[in-house]
């Protein structure tokens, strides 16, 4: 539809609610738009097979870059589309209206607060919650409260001297049970208050306490057989479990605030700026920056903090920021490093952005530069396995027996990170009689590195053995008798709970189960286990085959594997005739073999 390559774009677009800007040749803000899934929605614009209309294909000729940002919800995406609308004005969305024509919920500044929803935010000590993108949503979440809380309606005055004077008569209201009649002091005012206080705890998402006493009233009225009050009572506590009764992305009580966050990797770092204006989000951006001298995060976020508000001439007072900021340039600035509450959140926010931002440009850098992403991989694992020289080749061992025969030991390496088979290795154990693990690792340990060493072969730098404790002693013991234990990094994986263990050191390490340094030692111990089994189950096959043979009278292990190695089949070997059979054994092993077969049933 135009020579933009919406594919490529599309492949760094994840699957996530937000909002997305389309941008022109002239680096021109031209759309924005909101979705619940945002690659969906944006590569239905480029989709042929979907009809379009004739501006939109003007819109979509016009296209020549995308930017987005990610939000948690559907509604957080709908509110951050109307405020960076009215913030930009672009050329092809419509105006939307102002943020009044939004509704929220207020908790009156009054004695015994009556609750209800408006369209106008007077600064009268009242509390405002919202606003709320979802009109139905408000008013099923006011309707639960009112039948979970009786509230007083009216607009009385209800002050304590005119409560004690008498003044007021309770009403309808108090007689169908939808007030406890605090203008008569039938509720003290601390009742009410609680009931406010928990009713605060609802609309800020702390509602479990409210789902635990619906479900309780659920139950029951399906014991006593009224289902028509189960299914209203279901109803509600569906609303209520689904209900997201605060955006992370809109709170009245945040006037004018700047957001912003990094994440740094050892040569680049990314920095999320959010912009909030009035309570709303109205500038997002991120920027990456290329470190020249190895400069800190604080170093580097105080020089986009400058920077942003610089592009954006922004004067904001407050600053929240992930960890402490010394500018002393800037004695009137407020940095803010929230741990709970609404600006934790827009700080969540901001980083989620971030580190989305920071993944996709690294996966970029690295399908065009593979040697990017390979030396970032060791140099993380050396950090993480606090080697001091980094991980190009590795080896892992890995042992397999059945029920004590055929033992055998499997290595496996990798090179850069990824598995090189043809330097994989399997050895038949020649020492160990019985199931012995830890003597069987010995061995192997011992034949592979006592060859390396005789044959001049440069060691590797980490050594990975399947196992715990155990094996890994058994490992060190042969590396020690080389000489060579101090050269190498030697670490143990166990299966359990996939901890490392490192010699002499009773206390295992874990590193976090997403890690990369976690996964490639998981591949590494996979791969040994799969080409050990592999040759195992050969060995053990062969050894079963031969076992059979070896019940003939007359035929023993050597000729019963001559046998094999002529026929290459027990099969074969029943149905060769005597001619055949002379061929391998004398006369008597013959006629033996015949006879052998001869009286078995056996199915062909």
């Amino acid at each position: 539809m135009n020579d933009f390559d919406y594919r490529a774009a599309l492949k760094n677009i994840p699957h996530r609610p937000g909002v997305y800007q389309y941008w022109d040749s002239e680096n021109e803000l031209i759309y924005i738009g909101k979705a619940k899934d945002l690659r969906n929605r944006v590569g239905s614009y480029f989709n042929q097979d979907i009809h379009i209309n004739a501006k939109t294909r003007v819109l979509v000729s016009k296209i020549r870059a995308i930017t987005f940002t990610i939000v948690d919800t559907e509604v957080d995406a709908w509110l951050l589309e109307n405020s960076m609308i009215k913030k930009h004005q672009p050329r092809y969305n419509v105006l939307l209206k102002d943020d009044k024509t939004y509704p929220w919920i207020i908790i009156k500044n009054e004695n015994y607060p009556r609750i209800f929803w408006t369209r106008r935010i007077i600064k009268d000590g009242s509390k405002y919650l919202g606003p709320y993108a979802s009109i139905s949503m408000m008013h099923n979440i006011l309707g639960l409260i009112k039948e979970t809380y009786p509230l007083r309606t009216c607009n009385l005055a209800l002050t304590r001297e005119n409560i004690d004077k008498g003044k007021f008569k309770v009403c309808l209201e108090y007689q169908l049970g939808n007030c406890k009649g605090p203008c008569q002091n039938f509720q003290t005012e601390d009742d009410y208050d609680n009931s406010i206080e928990e009713i605060k705890d609802i609309l800020n998402g702390k509602i479990g306490a409210v789902l635990r006493r619906l479900k309780n009233e659920m139950d029951a009225a399906a014991m006593e057989m009224n289902f028509e009050l189960a299914h209203r009572l279901k109803r509600k506590f569906e609303l209520l479990e689904n209900y997201q009764s605060k955006s992370t992305v809109v709170n009245s009580s945040i006037t004018d605030v700047d957001v912003f966050s990094i994440a740094s990797e050892e040569k680049l770092a990314f920095v999320n700026f959010l912009k909030v204006m009035n309570g709303t989000i109205i500038q997002t951006q991120t920027i990456e920056l290329k470190k020249k001298l190895d400069e800190t995060d604080e170093e580097l976020l105080t020089l986009a903090i400058s920077e942003f508000r610089s592009r954006y001439s922004s004067d904001s007072k407050e600053i929240i920021v992930p960890f402490d900021i010394d500018l002393e340039d800037h004695p009137n600035i407020k940095f803010t490093v929230p741990k709970l509450g609404e600006k934790r959140k827009l700080l969540d926010l901001s980083q989620k952005n971030v580190q989305f931002f920071k993944k996709e440009k690294i996966d970029q850098y690295e399908k065009l530069n593979p040697e990017v992403r390979t030396e970032r991989l060791l140099t993380q694992m050396m950090k993480d396995l606090r080697m001091n020289q980094l991980p190009r080749h590795i080896e892992c061992f890995d042992n397999s027996n059945f029920q004590g025969k055929y033992p055998v030991s499997a290595i496996v390496v990798f090179k850069d990170g990824k598995p090189s088979k043809k330097d994989y290795r399997h050895f038949n154990v020649k020492t160990v009689e019985g199931p012995n693990d830890f003597a069987t690792m010995e061995e192997a340990v011992h034949r592979r590195y006592r060859r390396m060493l005789d044959e001049g072969t440069e060691l590797p730098q980490l050594i990975v053995i399947d196992g715990g404790k155990g094996q890994l002693s058994s490992a060190m013991h042969s590396l020690k008798l080389l000489g060579i234990d101090k050269k190498v990094t030697v670490i143990g994986i166990a299966k359990r709970l996939e901890e490392l263990y490192y010699p002499n050191d009773q206390y295992p390490m874990y590193l976090d189960k997403k890690s990369e340094t976690l996964k490639v030692i998981q591949h590494l111990r996979d791969e040994a286990h799969r080409f050990g089994i592999t040759f195992h189950r050969k060995k053990r096959d062969k050894g079963t085959l031969v076992t059979e043979l070896e019940l003939i009278e007359g035929i023993g292990k050597t000729t019963a594997e001559k046998l094999l190695k002529y026929f290459k089949s027990v099969k074969k070997v029943r149905e060769a005739n005597e001619e055949l059979l002379l061929e391998v054994v004398n006369l008597k092993q013959a006629k033996a073999i015949l006879a052998y077969f001869g009286g078995e049933q056996v199915a062909e």
